[in-house]
């Protein structure tokens, strides 16, 4: 029987590279998020290149009752998850805290924090009954320092940082690893989604030097998970060589 790994927000980016990931090492999948047109084609792919089976939900993370609704639907076979990547999480807008808007804020709080917590409160009980299981929180380098304009992003993945270590010490007694990774830049549809759209803005974001790519992250969370039973990797940061931290990054020719 394979063993199942569970990504959150596996439409695009980080989460869809984590779910070929996984499937390349025969893990039977479990992927949401909220375009279900995207489920579909990823749960074709992965199926049909990798032998795997995999069970797409579609649903938004910041819906409390709705995440619980379609998480309670698991048949006893889908319980047994192995391994949670909380990866659904966003950037919206960036802006100083006075002009700040307040639906970025909000869209950013619910779903970094309470997406995550939603997720999170429906999974870990099964993984305590299971005695087994291991929880991966994709959080930022803007989850150990603060760049300007950042400040509500920042905050979230200061709490997704703080949720990691907390869940580390309540899931102790059960066995369940937890473990945080706080990718730098990396190119996806996260600054497109930041800038609301506006891909010129995004292509600018990474000009002059190479990023991340959702492959990278995807190849650091299967190490994790792959690690012995013994092993927990609780903590890991990678950036872009071009990157030494969050506010500074050599760009050519700039």
């Amino acid at each position: 029987m394979n063993k199942i790994v569970m990504v959150t927000g596996a439409t695009a980016g980080f989460g869809e590279a984590i779910a070929h990931e996984f499937a390349k090492h025969g893990y039977d999948i479990i992927i949401t998020g909220r375009r279900a047109d995207r489920l579909t084609k990823i749960k074709d792919q992965l199926e049909k290149r990798y032998s795997i089976k995999v069970l797409d939900l579609k649903f938004d993370v910041r819906k409390r009752e709705e995440t619980s609704k379609i998480l309670s639907t698991l048949d006893d076979r889908w319980k047994q998850i192995d391994v949670l990547v909380n990866n659904a999480g966003l950037a919206s807008g960036l802006s100083s805290i006075q002009e700040g808007d307040l639906d970025d804020w909000e869209k950013m709080i619910d779903t970094n924090i309470k997406g995550l917590l939603f997720v999170t409160r429906c999974i870990a009980p099964l993984m305590i009954k299971n005695q087994k299981g291991h929880i991966v929180n994709i959080g930022s380098i803007a989850g150990k320092e603060v760049y300007a304009n950042g400040n509500v992003y920042c905050a979230t993945k200061h709490a997704v940082d703080a949720l990691t270590k907390a869940m580390r010490i309540d899931l102790l007694p059960h066995g369940i690893r937890v473990t945080g990774i706080c990718p730098g830049m990396a190119e996806t549809e996260f600054s497109i989604v930041r800038f609301h759209g506006d891909t010129e803005k995004a292509k600018n974001a990474y000009k002059g030097f190479q990023p991340l790519t959702a492959a990278d992250i995807a190849d650091v969370v299967y190490y994790a998970a792959s690690r012995p039973a013994h092993v927990n990797i609780s903590d890991l940061v990678i950036m872009p060589t071009a990157q030494a931290n969050a506010g500074t990054v050599y760009r050519k020719n700039s």
